[in-house]
């Protein structure tokens, strides 16, 4: 599994546009890239670029977070079940369920994490 490379640009010039979020983030060879979109404390909605064979490994969050495909398809696996997830489609995350991800092709995702507000 690779470290994560952040890739570089503000926020503010996303901001009341419409966007491909595809055109976005770009692959980088032998890397996961990410780009954070929102950072806030209630939650975040991230990017992600995976190469070919890369991926995050096996962990938990202690809140739901949603996987929407937005190019090619990932493996999940889900507290020790996979599921190939397609471009166009998504899949939440339950918390504190152990997770990972996998790019047997490369694929790129958004990832949408709401903290609990207390």
């Amino acid at each position: 599994m690779a470290d994560i490379k952040r890739s570089g640009g503000g926020t503010k010039e996303l901001l009341a546009r419409t966007l491909d979020p595809g055109e976005l983030i770009d692959y980088q060879q032998g890397a996961v890239v990410s780009r954070t979109l929102i950072d806030k404390d209630e939650g975040t909605v991230t990017l992600f670029a995976f190469d070919e064979g890369q991926g995050l490994s096996e962990h938990t969050a202690p809140f739901d977070a949603v996987v929407q495909v937005i190019d090619g398809t990932a493996e999940v696996n889900i507290d020790g079940k996979r599921y190939d997830v397609e471009n166009g489609r998504m899949i939440i995350m339950p918390a504190d369920k152990p997770h990972s991800l996998k790019a047997a092709r490369k694929f790129k995702m958004l990832l949408i994490m709401i903290r609990n507000a207390k």
